[in-house]
């Protein structure tokens, strides 16, 4: 099975990076377009994260292509079971609470992590996918 074939047979959450990555055009794995055209899944952190990027703050145009952007995703919020999780992985690991609660989400609700920070959910019991970016 191809390396997209398994990413598109799994569900996937997308940690923020990726999302921003994206938006930077500096993502340089192709993977990233099957990923977003069928599993484009986010935590509502990732939303909070992403929407007040400064970035956005200052390009109007770009503002308005990210909550476009965002509009498609489908949202996951916080429950009180993510809650509970969250507070289980900042006891147990030094993560901070953001990525405690995108990885909360992912185990949660059953998904693997799409991120570019490998180091924040390593020691979660989830499938990390890590894309490819041009950080030069």
């Amino acid at each position: 099975m191809s390396g997209i074939a398994i990413l598109l047979n799994n569900k996937l959450l997308l940690d923020t990076n990726i999302i921003i990555y994206y938006f930077n055009g500096i993502i340089t794995d192709n993977r990233i377009d099957e990923i977003l055209k069928t599993n484009f899944n986010i935590s509502i952190i990732t939303k909070i994260e992403f929407l007040s990027w400064q970035k956005l703050r200052k390009d109007k145009v770009l503002q308005s292509k990210a909550l476009d952007f965002i509009a498609h995703a489908k949202i996951y919020e916080l429950t009180d079971e993510i809650a509970n999780k969250v507070i289980n992985i900042r006891q147990q690991y030094r993560v901070k609470t953001p990525d405690a609660i995108i990885g909360a989400t992912a185990l949660v609700n059953g998904f693997d992590i799409v991120t570019n920070n490998v180091d924040d959910f390593k020691n979660l019991d989830l499938g990390i996918f890590s894309i490819e970016v041009n950080l030069n």
